[in-house]
């Protein structure tokens, strides 16, 4: 299995998530790192206030936002989650929004979770990727689509 697919862990996929906003979009990518034991709740409380303070900044491309929050006590292991989302939501990135796939990224440290980050982007920069995502219909569909 790759990189990348090793660092969804179990619970850290949700196939289907109502969101009504993208502060509940980020709750639930917030949630499948919590279950999969990478984070704390407070963690999700930092990715959300993260886009609070800085604003969407974590909306990297046209639909697929990347929430994630500084390294600390709430991270207990470096691992990613993702919400597809049942409808897309605005986070007010105007180029990019609405969104309909929220990563989440937990991190230990500023330095090594950057070969996960390399590995996602890779796949994440491949064409029709959120299409996939989105086509995908369940968990077991969406691991074999990131390995």
């Amino acid at each position: 299995m790759s990189l990348l697919a090793n660092a969804f862990g179990q619970g850290a996929i949700a196939p289907s998530v109502e969101a009504a906003d993208w502060r509940q979009a980020i709750a639930a990518s917030g949630a499948g790192l919590v279950a999969s034991n990478c984070a704390t709740p407070e963690y999700t409380s930092a990715m959300i206030q993260a886009v609070e303070e800085m604003g969407p900044y974590i909306v990297i491309a046209p639909g697929l936002a990347l929430a994630h929050a500084r390294p600390g006590a709430s991270v207990l292991k470096t691992g990613m989650s993702l919400a597809v989302l049942a409808q897309p939501v605005a986070f007010g990135n105007a180029a990019n929004d609405p969104v309909s796939v929220v990563f989440g990224l937990a991190a230990l440290d500023h330095d090594k979770h950057l070969e996960l980050l390399a590995a996602f982007a890779n796949k994440a920069s491949t064409v029709g990727f959120v299409n996939s995502l989105l086509s995908c219909g369940s968990e077991p569909n969406i691991r074999a689509l990131l390995s």
